[in-house]
């Protein structure tokens, strides 16, 4: 039976059932110094490099979404208008709320994620050139108070629309 073991980027002697001594050595993705951390391996950068691409797309994806919502969100006031008209003739509707001002800032906002994206994208792969790799709590803070906001807008918004129906 053999027992793997790894510990800190040295290499140690393992005995088998056979009393052979086998040489195993970290490998290349853990091993670093105390005093590196967050620097990157060498032979880590290529995985590095396609996983910050795999991220610029699903910020894309996500961007693509919003744009799509806002999109959707702005056409159905105008669907409202044509219902309304085409039930009664005479009945024409002046204000359908605020679909179309809401959904073309949804398709800004899309815009706005898309800029940030290839913003992170080139921020993230200068890191990744350098060797050095890290998170970013700021913008992870950034975002989960700029979705919270919006999310609190959204249900403020529905509350008041609720009691005044």
């Amino acid at each position: 039976m053999r027992i793997n073991a790894f510990h800190d980027g040295a290499s140690k002697a393992v005995s088998d059932s056979r009393n052979e001594l086998i040489m195993m050595s970290t490998p290349p993705e853990t091993a670093k110094s105390p005093g590196e951390k967050g620097r990157l391996h060498p032979d880590r950068i290529e995985s590095e490099i396609l996983a910050n691409e795999r991220t610029f797309l699903a910020w894309v994806r996500t961007s693509i979404a919003v744009m799509s919502l806002g999109f959707i969100i702005a056409r159905f006031s105008l669907w409202m208008r044509e219902m309304s008209s085409g039930m009664s003739p005479a009945m024409h509707l002046r204000h359908t709320g605020i679909s179309a001002a809401l959904g073309e800032g949804m398709i800004g906002l899309g815009g706005v994620l898309t800029a940030f994206a290839a913003w992170r994208y080139h921020v993230v792969n200068r890191a990744i050139e350098r060797g050095e790799i890290g998170a970013d709590p700021r913008m992870v803070m950034a975002i989960t108070v700029i979705v919270l906001t919006a999310a609190a807008v959204v249900i403020v918004y529905m509350v008041i629309l609720a009691n005044t129906a």
